[in-house]
């Protein structure tokens, strides 16, 4: 199981981010379409031997546009912006990217919604890059469950899940069950913790997440024979958001060790 760390939650330069996660011990980034573009930043990535995994396509979106919005124009500048984000991926090796659900639930702007993700997957999978969608509390696709059957319904090949524990703890879903509910239709996976209410992406184990939940969340990964990475998603504001990040590697390679029987 590879370990990634959405880049988003150190601040400095680009270079004190990369350097920060390189010495942390990771080798694997997510990161936004803004992100590390300088000839500069590419290189360093590269001499810190950092791999690339996921982008994140909705920093960035511009003002107003959105994959469900009624009017046409808003929503063409939201698919637009993806399809760059998704070209940028392709660009810099990435396979694995995720969409944000829009805000509106009803039917209309959900139908809207579907048909700017079908085309995007279109373009992800011209790509070789696996497109997700994440649940998301207070968003259209709330629980794992409901966008889980989202997906089914859209029946697309080249549209999966992506699986934010915390998310899950807010929406009460159990982990390790929605993980073995989402099978072979798991495309990523972002590890942080809260307080069961709110979206905080504090530090593991400064919230509800359990060890328990954790080892038995990562257990049935291997169960289910996931091979994406598990990436540790905190919030820039803590107190020491990099040692959130050294902690959260170091407790996935213990449980990891304990649950993988190859890593015996």
């Amino acid at each position: 199981m590879t370990i990634s760390c959405c880049t988003w939650a150190l601040g400095g330069t680009e270079a004190d981010v990369l350097t920060g996660i390189a010495q942390a011990g990771l080798r694997h980034i997510d990161h936004r379409p803004v992100d590390f573009r300088s000839a500069e930043s590419r290189r360093l990535i590269s001499d810190l031997e950092l791999t690339p995994a996921c982008m994140a396509t909705g920093f960035g979106m511009p003002d107003g546009a959105a994959l469900d919005a009624d009017d046409a124009e808003a929503r063409k500048a939201a698919v637009e912006h993806t399809r760059r984000a998704l070209e940028y991926a392709h660009e810099t090796g990435i396979r694995r990217a995720y969409l944000l659900p829009g805000e509106d639930g009803d039917a209309a702007a959900l139908n809207r919604y579907g048909e700017s993700v079908s085309g995007l997957a279109d373009v992800a999978a011209g790509y070789g890059i696996i497109l997700c969608i994440e649940h998301f509390p207070g968003k259209a696709l709330p629980t794992v469950r409901g966008t889980l059957d989202y997906i089914a319904k859209l029946g697309l090949d080249n549209l999966y899940l992506l699986f934010d524990i915390g998310h899950a703890q807010i929406s009460k879903e159990d982990p390790a069950e929605a993980v073995a509910k989402a099978g072979d239709r798991l495309g990523y996976f972002h590890l942080d913790d809260n307080d069961g209410r709110s979206d905080l992406h504090w530090a593991l184990f400064d919230g509800v997440l359990t060890e328990d939940v954790l080892r038995n969340t990562l257990a049935t990964l291997d169960k289910i024979g996931y091979d994406g990475p598990v990436s540790l998603e905190m919030n820039p504001g803590l107190p020491d958001p990099l040692a959130a990040i050294k902690d959260g590697f170091r407790l996935v390679r213990s449980y990891q060790s304990t649950t993988d029987p190859s890593s015996a």
